[in-house]
């Protein structure tokens, strides 16, 4: 089996009422993100290195949760970075499970591959296009994230389009220039997720929500703007 091979589980939350838009699921984490978000809520996942759980292991579980769960959402790390995501994914529907996607688009390729077999894509919009480095810690990933972009609109699968916010990681103008990005893609619905430090490897960084004036400007730009606060979880301990 090219999954047992190929996908690295790092773990798994076993039930969720969150991760996934109006369904019942479980959350698969990847192990692997060559991204270097210093917001990011599981930097142990970052590293690339076996999983800690065999996808059969993982597989056969959710066998078990038939009639339990609507759906299986494949998280990160960055998902998409794994060769043997599509096949997880048909795997997982096969069990009769809807299937969902957390990922960056960091990798358009296996993106447009795992289309034909998801149901919702939560797409991360990590940074505006002219700076990437000071969110994600690489420079030049602009082109990416927009052609993740464009592929999941046109692709007429469920989505949703959010961004981690934090003051030390982008500026007023880096806001309101995704935002300018957004509107001309034409996106009506932003959620701005407001950073929790639960979880994250830089102790320096602190909650900071989003001031009310600078919600009001990007409304201005692009009405559809949400705030939500980041509330992610990940447990290994329950696989049986």
């Amino acid at each position: 089996m090219r999954t047992r091979q190929a996908l690295a589980v790092g773990g798994v939350t076993p039930f969720t009422s969150l991760d996934f838009p109006g369904r019942l699921a479980a959350v698969v984490h990847l192990q692997f993100c060559p991204l270097a978000c210093p917001y990011c809520h599981a930097p142990h996942l970052q590293p690339k290195r076996p999983g800690t759980l065999a996808w059969p292991e993982v597989l056969a579980w959710l066998g078990r949760r038939r009639g339990l769960l609507d759906g299986v959402v494949f998280s990160g790390g960055e998902p998409t970075a794994q060769p043997g995501l599509v096949a997880a994914l048909s795997a997982t529907r096969a069990l009769g499970f809807l299937t969902g996607l957390h990922t960056s688009g960091l990798y358009p390729r296996r993106l447009a591959e795992a289309l034909p077999v998801l149901d919702w894509i939560g797409l991360d919009w990590k940074a505006p296009p002219s700076n990437t480095r000071r969110a994600v810690g690489r420079a030049g990933l602009g082109p990416r994230f927009a052609a993740a972009l464009a592929m999941v609109r046109a692709s007429g699968i469920r989505h949703e389009i959010r961004t981690t916010y934090h003051p030390a990681v982008f500026s007023p103008e880096d806001l309101r220039e995704m935002a300018r990005v957004l509107a001309a893609h034409g996106v009506r619905a932003w959620i701005i997720q407001e950073f929790s430090p639960r979880g994250v490897a830089d102790a320096s960084l602190r909650e900071a929500p989003l001031k009310p004036e600078l919600l009001a400007e990007l409304r201005r730009i692009l009405p559809g703007v949400m705030v939500r606060r980041r509330d992610s979880r990940l447990d290994v301990s329950a696989i049986s």
